[in-house]
């Protein structure tokens, strides 16, 4: 099979099942989509919304977070887990950004990976999200898992996923790309139970057509 052809198939499908697709977290600025991506480790995107509802009606500023008590921010994020090691990135890359960035959220790969508790990851997600730059591609673990069975890469480092599929997708689709498999992961391509039956993406992925 084709590969060019089959990933044609799989983006086209994505559209058409996801057009509205978008990055769940809630924000309404740089700064706040920052400190909910860092929030998410390891933690679903609606604790994280229900926590940061609370978190930007009293921290509205980097310098807000810079300057905020670490126990009371420690205590603010404590339901979203490892709480404290992101309460000191938070603060850490809050620092930097009033710091050297006059309290602007960065708007390059090279200055975001800089700030304490960011990876390509988060980079990228806040590069594609907030200012619709296309610099990378958001590896998480639905993209990791999705992407491996759609035999698009066979890495299981994100990083090495990440320049795959930076070879593989037209740049165009690299934001929209991550969206949308994250939310086919949500909805149909789980973990522990993948709906092939019901998914628009199995006559074009191996791990379905092995499962059958």
């Amino acid at each position: 099979m084709d590969q060019e052809q089959r990933l044609r198939r799989i983006l086209r499908s994505l559209y058409q099942s996801y057009p509205d697709s978008e990055c769940a977290l809630v924000h309404a600025d740089p700064l706040q989509l920052l400190v909910a991506t860092i929030l998410s480790a390891q933690c679903t995107d609606v604790r994280v919304n229900r926590v940061t509802k609370r978190l930007f009606k009293r921290y509205r500023t980097a310098r807000d977070f810079a300057q905020a008590p670490r126990l009371e921010l420690e205590l603010e994020i404590r339901s979203t887990g490892f709480f404290r090691n992101k309460a000191k990135n938070i603060q850490g890359a809050c620092q930097r950004i009033e710091r050297d960035f006059r309290g602007t959220v960065p708007a390059t790969m090279e200055e975001l990976v800089e700030l304490p508790g960011v990876g390509r990851k988060t980079a990228n997600v806040v590069l594609g999200t907030a200012f619709g730059r296309a610099e990378g591609v958001v590896v998480d673990t639905h993209v990791r898992r999705i992407s491996r069975r759609l035999g698009l890469t066979k890495e299981t480092d994100p990083e090495k996923i990440e320049r795959d599929l930076m070879t593989l997708l037209p740049r165009k689709d690299w934001i929209s790309f991550s969206h949308m498999i994250i939310w086919h992961g949500r909805r149909l391509c789980t973990a522990r139970a993948p709906r092939c039956g019901a998914c628009p993406l199995a006559k074009d992925c191996p791990s379905a057509r092995s499962s059958t």
